[in-house]
Formats: structure tokens, sequence, C-alpha cells
């Protein structure tokens, strides 16, 4: 299962009851975060959750909405007694702009690991997910990212038997490993059926609608984007300022044929973003307008 938790909602400035962007989610023990936006550390304590846990940190773009939180969050993570690193992934210049909000945090307990984007679409295997990431057309570089739990086929003891499998290799195999036997080896898809559907959540933020984003979001089971505008007839203002509203977020989540879509990333001016929700349900009916700290747990399909 992956558990998603959007911790702030607001885009430009923090509000009374809504922190600056960002997302956080938790696999398997290990929990990622996408921005980290002013308020991100409280957000993070009101969810109950711990920054302990943060083994990754991606950022879709250096503007201070997105970055703000970074030095406090660094500090409370070694607090927090934390010794192992911590990875961050970003677009081209991510040192650089971490050293300098380092000034305030120049001493941690734990290394830091950088992955700066470059191409277009990046892919990255990292915790036991994969983490894809796709550029997005903002006023400065910035990227979305989609995160992937993959879910091996069921045990096939026919295979496995076809494919003269010792059954001594059959659990180490189903846990992935590479198993060396009397002189041969053996791999998991010699036991395994077909992969199963597991799970995506793609985020997307600060960006106008593009091909990409559909494609890169594809089939997810919860797409997270920004609705910066609320009204009909915004779409000027967007376009003008690098942004969507309601309704272009609404038609690349119909396009991307997603499980649900939360939007996010409001303007500041948009004080009550749940009045517009009808917008986007006209086109996309699973459209939800979010609140921080909204959270989710995805689940694996039921077996049969």
């Amino acid at each position: 299962m992956l558990e998603v938790s959007l911790l702030g909602t607001g885009g430009m400035m923090p509000l009374p009851g809504r922190f600056l962007t960002s997302c956080m989610t938790r696999f398997n023990g290990s929990s990622l975060l996408i921005d980290c936006g002013e308020g991100t550390q409280v957000a993070i304590r009101k969810r109950g959750w711990s920054c302990h846990d943060i083994d990754v940190i991606c950022f879709t773009h250096y503007h201070g909405d997105h970055i703000s939180g970074l030095p406090g969050l660094l500090l409370s993570i070694g607090n927090a007694e934390r010794t192992e690193p911590v990875t961050l992934i970003g677009p081209r210049g991510l040192k650089t702009v971490v050293d300098a909000l380092r000034v305030i945090a120049p001493e941690l307990p734990y290394e830091l690991n950088y992955i700066e984007l470059t191409e277009p679409t990046q892919t990255i295997e990292l915790k036991g997910y994969r983490l894809e990431a796709f550029k997005a057309r903002h006023n400065v570089t910035c990227y979305g990212y989609s995160q992937i739990i993959s879910r091996a086929g069921r045990f096939d003891p026919k295979k496995a038997s076809d494919n003269q499998v010792p059954m001594a290799c059959w659990s180490r195999l189903q846990k992935g490993n590479v198993v060396e036997y009397e002189g041969k080896t053996y791999t998991q898809d010699m036991i395994l059926g077909p992969a199963r559907k597991g799970l995506k959540l793609t985020y997307c933020t600060d960006s106008r609608p593009t091909k990409l984003i559909a494609e890169s979001a594809a089939g997810a089971d919860l797409f997270i984007c920004e609705g910066m505008y609320g009204e009909k007839g915004s779409e000027g203002k967007a376009k003008e300022h690098c942004h969507m509203n309601y309704t272009e977020a609404a038609k690349l989540a119909a396009e991307a044929m997603v499980g649900e879509l939360w939007l996010t990333h409001y303007s500041p001016s948009l004080v009550r973003p749940e009045d517009f929700t009808a917008n986007a349900r006209e086109i996309f009916p699973n459209a939800h307008t979010c609140k921080d700290g909204r959270t989710v747990t995805l689940h694996f399909e039921e077996e049969e």
C-alpha cells in the first residue's frame, strides 16, 4: 500500500489554514517528500508522521513557495537522530540552490546525495519503487513526478516445475533474489506469472497543460495537479502566469484516464477553492478540491 498526504495546498504565499506546497508519501517504511514549502514541518507533525524516515526529497522547481521550508526541515531530520543519507532530486542547479539555503543549516549528521534532472523524462529506481520525472512548462525549469510501485506476478508452481526450479529456491526467488543453487542460476521470472497491476501516483504543479503531462500521468490511481485558479474563463490569467485552472487540470485527468484527481496549489486570491469544484467535475467527475492534510491509502487490487 502507498499512503499519500497533501501537506500544503497553497501557492505563492501561505494563508491561515493553508501551508505552502508539499506532498508526502509513505511506502514500506520509507517516506518521500515532493516540494517543501513554508509550513511543511508543522504539517508533518499535524499529520502525525515523522520526518526521520524521509529518504527522498523531490523538487518540482526552485521558486520560494516550493523550497522555502527546506533548511528547517533538514535540521529537524537531524534532530530526529537521522544518520542515513537523504537523497535530493530536482532540476539542474539543485546542489547550488541547496548549498545557498544551507547557510543557516551548515552541519547535518547525515549525508545529502544529489540527483539533478537534465532530460525531458528521467527514471530513478530507489527504495522499492520507480520514480519517473517529466518536464513541465513553467516560467522556470520545472518537473512533475510519478511514483510507481510495481507488483510481481503470482507464484506459479507449474511454471516453477516446467523450469525445473528446486523447491528450496522458491522462497528466496519470490522475494526478488537471484539464487545460485547447485551450480545453476535461478531468477524470479522462472516461477512467477504475469506482473499484476501496481500503484501509481502522479504529482504536477506550476505548469501549463502539456501532452507530456497527460502521457506521464496515464493510468495513475491518483493525479495531484495544480488548480491555481478556479473560475471559468480564467485560462488567460493562467496562461499569462504559466499555471493551470480547474478546467485545464480536469481535461488532463480525463485525457490520462486517471482514477482520481486532487486539485492543489491555489492562488491566495482563491479564498474558497471548494466553491469552484463543479467546474472540474463537469469534465472529470472524480475531481476533488483539497485542503491541507488530505490523506489517502492506495491499495493493490484485491485478488480474485
